[in-house]
């Protein structure tokens, strides 16, 4: 036991030893939560206190949850391969499976991550005749996984107007046309299952007296529908609630986007009448300037539960704060402070550059590549996102579900096999005809069309048939030589990374039935004695079930979990640091993520904190959530940069810097740029005060050269302040006399083009 706990510091000891009570713990960045929730765990298990089977542990990513595995592995001789360990779509997967019947759902339903979801409903609006620029597909999707993310089906939604009328209407259509085809997105796996738990009281039952423990990770980033499932899970208000041990930090809640409510913290805390809130400030991760400066900035946030970071690390080095009079020049200075860093013997995996917008990587990815630095932006594509993964993984959803019409479609003519639009269009009339799959409509279409659809149906049969009781890997090769995909690929010019990627198709399968067990296949069980052991239970009243418990192998085929498990690996959203080259990412994909030196760029009003934020304030108060989140990826070293102009979406804007800098200790930071007192920028120095006018020729890019304009009695380079736009300076002048017009920069309200002989400026 004390080989256990001896690592632990007092706060993280007394989380991991509390009472069987609910707590929150409040864990700050790079205090060692997952150390403490793996330990709880242990100690729970170790301690006699609850079996490995007694305990429910949620989390948000897969990367997450495969940690907390090993480590409970290292910690203790216990198999975790069964044990409920997940995300939430993990967990809800498995549910689903072992009870899809009561569910409402086939055994072999299948999962489509967000593209596949995006071609889904575009299908579903061509077949509708629903015009796609009145409802752009990405507007339906994100309608409808909203409304279920707050558990509404489309019959609850409020239809206020005919837009939302139409919507909602698409959303039935949606729903039915997934019933029919036996598939589920994500926000459905997590609907689907709080359906199923609030309307089945034995199975409600059954796994909130299982389940006396359960543990959830970043718990700020829950939304509506996964807190009331948990409360579900939990069952809270029952006589015997379990002890739900919730770790989160409401300083790093950033996916409001996504639907997630910090008010979640404070409602657990209310609801569950928790006694038991500890604060984890010990950080591991940074040091001291880098943390003051991140406690500095988010103390301006109201409603925080409130905690302070603190490091024994020592100081550190300042942070550098750098100003550029454009985008380029910013990217060229990042360049060269990354190829110092490098130099100095740093790696480039431990080097990020983070961004608040993806469309500043362009400017970055350019002097990055001009300067022979390797680097890797995360963004791309994932391996199961690939379009020839894809295809592959269309394959064998057929095999195991053939009335996949996503999947259908995307294979039936690739490779291609004379298979054309109209044979297609046949074919779907003949599916809504009868009301059934494509899959199931082939022999209702006659003729060349007919003939050739059929060929294809006796692939995907052969296919079926030929992999009949083989090894999953063994499978996997067999799809890629009877679909003709390696062969399609090797006649491409540049297929050699497809096929390398198919290729790594089956040792993908190779490492998931290893770490699943589908290898080792359990005896046959039978008589009354081996219910347990087989998934079943009988609950009260004779109700008999399947005990979601069990191992994978026992609950689906090897198949049906892998490809379940390449849809959930689509969809996981985190980032992951990739090979020795320089990391580029937006801020919301760092988080979870940790480097030596960091940069964060464009902190400029109207891109950081972002524009869109500034209509309300709890918009804002997510900004300074995000730029806390962002400084403290940094370990040893920490860059801020920003411009004067920038190009984005094919415009320059003029820019003022962020209001963030106000907010961070003058102690911690070191300007590389000249320095003086207050002015329209702000109270730090800018290049505008030493050369006003050089640094308007440089800021207005685009327009004329930087003159006085003795006619009208200003000049570019002046500052004034305007009744309703407050401070700004002027830009460029056009005109003269009384048709003087001046292009004037207004930080927040952005770039005016006022009049000047009616305009009321005073100068400054």
């Amino acid at each position: 036991m004390q080989k256990l706990l001896h690592n632990l510091n007092p706060e993280q000891l007394a989380a991991v030893t509390l009472p069987a009570q609910s707590a929150m713990i409040l864990a700050g960045a790079g205090s060692g939560k997952t150390r403490v929730l793996t330990t709880r765990i242990a100690w729970l298990i170790q301690t006699g206190q609850v079996s490995p089977q007694g305990i429910l542990a949620v989390t948000f990513t897969n990367k997450s949850a495969k940690e907390m595995q090993l480590r409970l592995s290292a910690m203790l001789p216990i198999n975790t391969r069964s044990m409920w360990i997940g995300t939430f779509h993990g967990i809800c997967n498995r549910l689903l499976r072992a009870h899809h019947r009561d569910a409402g759902l086939p055994q072999t339903f299948q999962i489509l991550d967000s593209s596949d979801q995006l071609s889904f409903i575009k299908r579903l609006l061509k077949a509708n005749n629903i015009d796609d620029e009145k409802f752009p597909p990405r507007t339906v999707m994100y309608f409808i996984n909203g409304a279920k993310d707050q558990g509404l089906r489309a019959a609850a939604v409020d239809a206020y107007d005919d837009f939302n009328r139409k919507l909602v209407a698409l959303y039935d259509l949606y729903d039915a046309q997934c019933q029919r085809e036996g598939v589920v997105d994500f926000a459905e796996l997590l609907l689907r299952t709080y359906e199923l738990l609030s309307r089945n009281q034995p199975l409600r039952e059954h796994y909130q007296a299982r389940f006396q423990h359960i543990l959830v990770d970043e718990f700020q980033d829950t939304n509506d529908l996964q807190y009331k499932w948990l409360k579900l899970m939990a069952g809270a208000g029952s006589g015997r609630p379990s002890a739900v041990f919730a770790v989160g930090d409401d300083d790093q809640s950033i996916y409001a986007f996504r639907g997630a409510n910090v008010g979640n913290m404070s409602a657990f805390e209310r609801e569950f009448k928790v006694e038991n809130l500890i604060k984890l400030e010990q950080n591991y991760r940074s040091h001291g300037h880098i943390l003051d400066t991140a406690n500095a900035l988010i103390a301006h946030n109201s409603k925080r539960l409130g905690k302070n970071l603190r490091t024994d690390a020592g100081h550190g080095e300042l942070i550098r704060i750098s100003e550029s009079s454009s985008d380029i020049q910013e990217a060229q200075w990042i360049t060269e402070e990354a190829k110092s860093l490098m130099r100095e013997g740093s790696l480039g995996n431990e080097i990020a550059i983070l961004y608040r917008s993806n469309a500043q990587s362009r400017v970055l990815e350019h002097a990055l590549f001009t300067a022979g630095l390797p680097y890797r932006v995360y963004g791309g594509q994932r391996y199961f996102e690939r379009a020839e993964i894809k295809h592959a993984i269309a394959y064998m959803q057929l095999m195991d579900n053939p009335h996949n019409d996503s999947a259908f479609l995307r294979v039936v003519n690739f490779p291609t096999r004379g298979i054309g639009a109209r044979s297609l269009e046949q074919l779907q009339d003949a599916a809504r005809q009868y009301g059934i799959s494509l899959y199931a409509a082939v022999p209702y279409v006659s003729g060349k069309a007919g003939s050739s659809l059929g060929g294809f149906v006796k692939l995907i049969e052969g296919a079926r048939f030929e992999t009949h009781n083989l090894p999953l890997p063994e499978m996997v090769k067999v799809v890629l030589e009877i679909s003709s995909l390696m062969t399609h690929y090797q006649n491409d010019k540049e297929g050699a990374d497809r096929i390398e990627n198919l290729e790594q198709l089956v040792n993908a399968a190779t490492l998931f039935v290893s770490e699943e067990g589908f290898g080792h296949s359990a005896p046959a069980l039978a008589g009354p004695a081996s219910q347990a052991a087989s998934g079943m239970l009988t609950l009260p009243g004779g109700i008999e079930i399947i005990d979601a418990d069990a191992a994978l192998p026992t609950v689906m085929s090897p198949l049906s979990a892998f490809l379940s498990h390449a849809s959930l690996e689509a969809g996981d959203n985190q980032a992951q640091a990739g090979q020795d080259a320089l990391q580029l990412m937006t801020v919301h994909a760092a988080k979870g993520l940790e480097f030596d030196a960091v940069f964060i760029t464009g902190l400029e009003e109207g891109l950081f904190p972002h524009e869109n934020s500034a209509k309300e304030e709890s918009g804002v108060e997510e900004e300074r959530r995000l730029m806390y989140v962002a400084i403290t990826r940094a370990r040893k070293r920490l860059y801020i940069s920003f411009s004067q102009t920038r190009m984005l979406h094919g415009q320059t804007r003029y820019n003022m810097r962020s209001r963030f800098f106000d907010e961070m200790p003058e102690a911690s930071l070191k300007w590389l740029t000249p320095k003086v007192q207050a002015n329209w920028f702000g109270n730090k120095k800018s290049a505008w005060d030493d050369a006003p006018d050089a640094a308007a020729n440089a800021i207005a890019q685009g327009f004329s050269k930087n003159q006085s304009n003795s006619g009208s009695g200003w000049r570019s380079g002046q500052g004034v302040v305007h009744g309703k736009f407050g401070e700004g300076v002027i830009v460029n002048i056009e005109g003269s006399g009384t048709n003087a017009r001046a292009h004037i920069n207004f930080g927040k309200f952005g770039m005016k083009l006022l009049d000047l002989s009616i305009a009321k400026l005073d100068k400054i």
